[in-house]
């Protein structure tokens, strides 16, 4: 079987190094880039984030990485957010009161937790479609490791007879959040899979081989 190409795209936002390394353990070939080439030719483009929205946002934008994620899904070709590379997928994040447009893959907002902790940091369950790809395999109390105080707290996006419907995976911290979304090409987790040990491993490795 063929070696899985997947581009870790690098725009000043993410945890590259153990992303990279969780990546090469699901049996991926991985580079690390900027290159829209490579990111529009590798199997796979994933895209992580950490800190603040519109941070990833202008990040992401200096790199045209909007138009890569953009241009791939256009062409029905795989690609992976995580953490608040998952919130920039969707319309706007808002935060500290600043509205900041994000990629508009999805429609919705990504908003603060009404929680009394926050951020949500530590390891917790998810509720999975039984169907999930991403899921497979794994017992319905794995835990995950979050680390975030944003989040989509809904769905909006309509159904559409011409589209599978998306597989839709939550978690609870005050409230209900969306933990991972599966949608064509598209898919994302709010935790993160490269920390999140064996649990993490089996998801990315589930990720890896549907490419």
């Amino acid at each position: 079987m063929t070696t899985k190409s997947v581009a870790l795209l690098d725009y000043g936002s993410g945890n590259l190094h153990s992303a990279h390394r969780a990546l090469i353990r699901a049996g991926a070939t991985v580079e690390v880039t900027a290159d829209a080439d490579i990111a529009l030719a590798a199997d796979g483009l994933v895209v992580p984030g950490v800190g603040a929205f519109a941070a990833c946002m202008a990040g992401l934008r200096e790199v045209r990485g909007e138009r890569i994620i953009g241009q791939r899904l256009a062409g029905g070709r795989p690609v992976l957010g995580i953490c608040v590379g998952m919130q920039i997928l969707f319309e706007r994040g808002v935060e500290f009161g600043v509205e900041t447009e994000g990629c508009a893959e999805w429609p919705g907002v990504v908003e603060r937790l009404s929680a009394p902790v926050l951020p949500h940091m530590g390891w917790n369950t998810v509720s999975a479609p039984s169907d999930s790809v991403l899921f497979a395999g794994m017992a319905s109390d794995t835990r995950f490791y979050f680390v975030h105080s944003y989040a989509a707290q809904t769905w909006d996006l309509p159904p559409s007879e011409h589209f599978a419907a998306p597989k839709l995976t939550w978690a609870e911290h005050g409230v209900s959040f969306l933990a991972a979304v599966e949608n064509g090409p598209l898919s994302a987790t709010q935790f993160h899979p490269e920390k999140s040990g064996d649990a993490g491993a089996q998801l990315l490795r589930n990720w890896v081989n549907s490419l």
